[in-house]
């Protein structure tokens, strides 16, 4: 072997050499994706079925999670609000905020502290109006909310007032249950009507809500109530973690009395020191930026302190 020859074998020998180590150190895109892959399924995000909780219920009224149908309804709703995570955590986040308001009222009037996640369902906590024209809250229609005594034109509408239609709520719910003797089927009356529940009671020729053969919405309409009252009492069970500075808080407000007309809203809230985004946040049932008040009608508005 000459020294040409010599010198061309070491070269292709360290060559060969620096080729193997670098596969060894420097793994492929395939195989640095799957390594990827394996740590965050590991270690990061997983998609696990959920276990229903125990004595599942409604305002004390069990679920029957023991019949098939039910179990699987009662499974959906907790899998879809669970892993909806955004969702869920905005409703965890807007009921830190708004419950204290809904919950004395509820209780004041005798109604379950559980149908406070009935009106979380309806309308997310956002100022919504429906396809059918209900709206606020507690998604309200027009027509319920004038025979209840509420305010509702193009310039006032108290659908709109929290605290208002939080009451209207509790009306329609007493009626329901005195009807039904059932608050699980009164939960559903405020989806289905009164008249519609207790027509498919007497046609099915059944006394309870979970016996009955329902349209979609309806028939999945207590069980997303209970779904999402299981995931916002036990965030932690169902994957959700955050802090108590993360959650939406009620900003303070004072009451101002007034019983005359506002020509202009914007100037008002510009004279208590606020502007008119701010007293509207606080006051969404004012739909104008005036109040006409012909009546000389006495109103409370919120003014942050």
């Amino acid at each position: 072997m000459n020294k040409l020859t010599r010198i061309l074998t070491i070269f292709c020998i360290v060559l060969l050499s620096g080729v193997l180590i670098n596969a060894k150190f420097n793994p492929t895109n395939e195989e640095v994706s799957d390594k990827l892959t394996e740590e965050k399924s590991d270690d990061t995000y997983k998609i696990k079925a959920l276990k229903i909780p125990d004595g599942v219920n409604f305002a004390g009224e069990l679920v029957p999670i023991d019949i098939p149908d039910i179990r699987e309804r009662m499974d959906r709703e907790l899998l879809v609000n669970t892993y909806w995570q955004s969702n869920s955590l905005l409703m965890m986040k807007r009921a830190h905020k708004y419950f204290p308001i809904i919950e004395p009222i509820l209780k004041k009037n005798g109604i379950p502290d559980d149908f406070k996640y009935l009106a979380l369902i309806e309308s997310g906590f956002l100022q919504v109006t429906s396809h059918a024209g209900a709206r606020g809250f507690w998604q309200i229609m027009k027509g319920t909310a004038k025979e209840n005594g509420l305010e509702v034109n193009s310039n006032v509408d108290e659908r709109y007032h929290i605290e208002m239609s939080t009451e209207v709520a509790c009306k329609y719910l007493k009626k329901a249950y005195e009807r039904f003797d059932s608050w699980t089927l009164a939960a559903a009356a405020y989806n289905g009507g009164n008249y519609g529940m207790a027509r498919r009671l007497k046609s099915q020729r059944v006394d309870n809500y979970y016996d009955l053969l329902l349209g979609q919405e309806t028939g999945r309409y207590v069980f997303r109530i209970v779904a999402v009252k299981e995931i916002l009492k036990n965030p932690q069970n169902f994957g959700f973690k955050y802090d108590q500075e993360d959650l939406y808080k009620l900003e303070k407000t004072k009451l101002v009395k007034v019983d005359t007309a506002i020509t202009d809203i914007a100037l008002f809230a510009k004279n208590f020191g606020t502007n008119y985004k701010e007293l509207k946040i606080h006051n969404p049932w004012l739909r104008e930026n005036h109040l006409n008040n012909k009546s000389r009608k006495l109103y409370h508005i919120k003014l942050p302190e």
